[in-house]
C-alpha cells in the first residue's frame, strides 16, 4: 500500500513560493539603486534651486545697492568738480593777488625812498626792468635816491643813472629899489633811472608802510619853479 503525505507537499510548495532566485535578487537590487538614484537627483535639483533663488536675491540685492552707489558717486564726482573749480578760482586769485603785490610794494618802496628836494615824472615797469624818471633840484639829492633804491629789498645792485641833463629854469625874483622885476634862474636836473626787480621767488614780504605817506607827498610836490623862494 502506497501512502502519499499531501501536507508536506503544501509545506514544501509554499515554502518554495516565498524563496527568490538570484535574478530577481539582482532586479531588486537594480530598482532600489534606480530608486535612491532618482531621490538624490531630486535632491540636487532642489538644493540647485534653493542656490539658484539665493542668487537671485542677491543679484537684487547687489542690483539696488549698486545703484545707490552710483548716485553717491554721481554726488562725489559733482563734489570733486566743484571743489576742482574752487581751487581754480583760488589759484588764480591768488596769481592776480601776487602780481598786483609788486607793482604795490615798488610803489610803496619808491616813494619812501624819494628825498627831498626831488619828485618823479614817470615809473614804469616791463617785466623785472623798472625805469624812473624825475627832477632834482640837486646831485645830492639824486644820489641820496639811488643809494636808497639800491638798499631797497625789491631792487637788484646796482641802480644805474642812463640818463641825466641839467636844464635852467627861470624863477620870478622880487624887485629893487626902483621897482623893477629881476629875473634868475634855477638848475634843474631830469633824470632816468633804470633797475631789475628781484624774482618773484626771492621776493621779500611787503615791506612796512609806516612813514611812507609822509615822503611820497614830498616826491608828489610842484617843482621849484612853482614854489619861488624857499
Amino acid at each position: 500500500m502506497i501512502r502519499i503525505n499531501l501536507l508536506g507537499g503544501e509545506r514544501q510548495v509554499k515554502k518554495r513560493a516565498f524563496t527568490f532566485d538570484g535574478s530577481r535578487q539582482i532586479m531588486v537590487a537594480c530598482s532600489l539603486l534606480l530608486v535612491l538614484t532618482v531621490a538624490g537627483i531630486g535632491y540636487w535639483f532642489w538644493s540647485l534651486q534653493q542656490a539658484s533663488t539665493e542668487v537671485d536675491r542677491e543679484i537684487v540685492d547687489a542690483q539696488r545697492e549698486q545703484q545707490r552707489l552710483q548716485s553717491i558717486l554721481r554726488d562725489v564726482a559733482a563734489f570733486d568738480q566743484q571743489r576742482d573749480q574752487l581751487q581754480q578760482r583760488v589759484a588764480l586769485i591768488e596769481q592776480l593777488r601776487g602780481g598786483q603785490s609788486i607793482p604795490v610794494q615798488l610803489l610803496d618802496e619808491v616813494s619812501k625812498n624819494v628825498p627831498d628836494m626831488l619828485w618823479l615824472t614817470d615809473l614804469t615797469q616791463q617785466g623785472t626792468d623798472v625805469t624812473i624818471q624825475g627832477q632834482s633840484t640837486t646831485l645830492i639829492s639824486l644820489s641820496d635816491f639811488v643809494g636808497n633804491l639800491g638798499n631797497s629789498p625789491l631792487l637788484v645792485k646796482p641802480v644805474e643813472i642812463v640818463n641825466s641833463q641839467v636844464d635852467s629854469v627861470p624863477v620870478a625874483g622880487s624887485g629893487g629899489r626902483g621897482g623893477s622885476a629881476s629875473r634868475a634862474s634855477v638848475d634843474l636836473i631830469k633824470f632816468t633811472v633804470k633797475a631789475q626787480l628781484v624774482p618773484p621767488k626771492n621776493a621779500p614780504p611787503p615791506p612796512a608802510r609806516s612813514g611812507g605817506s609822509g615822503r611820497a607827498g614830498r616826491g608828489a610836490a610842484p617843482p621849484p619853479a612853482a614854489r619861488g623862494g624857499r
